[in-house]
């Protein structure tokens, strides 16, 4: 297995004149394809030129992300987005582009973990489980109501019970879960 000169884990792909792709962990020629699915897996790679030995990872990448932009569909990068970066090339901020862009994916990257984490936690034990929990019940004690005596007697028809006074205190309590829930949703998108 082919890997960079310092003992890390990053694969080295060799780009030839001919633009094929060749993985030096696989020993095999690939596509910009198997490139993105790469990166999805969080693998580490270097491209480099195979004639002058130059790092293109970067061009590389950037033209994985025209492909993924031009195959249609819904585009990850809005026209105004790109326009804002075309206008900073040549900027006295450019050299600080690349950091805070990285910094904001960080940040984003961030948010979407605590966003799913928020979601796993509501449904885990917060008042949907709940809910579950008592629409179980309510389905056992129906069950039950139609089962027939062990002794073999008819059953007895059922009445219907009024609604527990401590009823409508639980709904309002679990309407003030489910706000309060929504102000985290809605702190995290923002």
């Amino acid at each position: 297995m082919a890997k960079s000169s310092g003992g890390s884990d990053t694969v080295i792909i060799k780009k030839y004149a001919n633009r094929r792709l060749y993985n030096t962990e696989s020993s095999s020629y690939i596509t910009l394809d198997h490139l993105a699915a790469m990166t999805r897996e969080g693998r580490d790679f270097k491209v480099i030129d195979a004639k002058s030995e130059e790092d293109i990872t970067h061009n590389v990448l950037t033209q994985i992300i025209m492909e993924e932009e031009a195959q249609g569909g819904q585009s990850l990068l809005p026209v105004s987005f790109l326009r804002q970066l075309i206008a900073l090339y040549g900027d006295s901020m450019q050299s600080m582009v690349p950091q805070y862009l990285e910094a904001s994916m960080d940040a984003f990257k961030r948010n979407q973990l605590q966003f799913r984490s928020a979601m796993e936690g509501a449904f885990a034990g917060g008042p949907f489980a709940e809910i579950a929990k008592r629409n179980m019940d309510m389905f056992e004690a129906a069950a039950q109501a139609f089962k027939p005596p062990a002794g073999g007697a008819k059953p007895a028809t059922p009445s219907p019970a009024p609604a527990p006074q401590g009823a409508t205190d639980e709904v309002a309590a679990l309407k003030a879960q489910l706000a309060g829930l929504q102000a985290q949703i809605d702190k995290l998108g923002h």
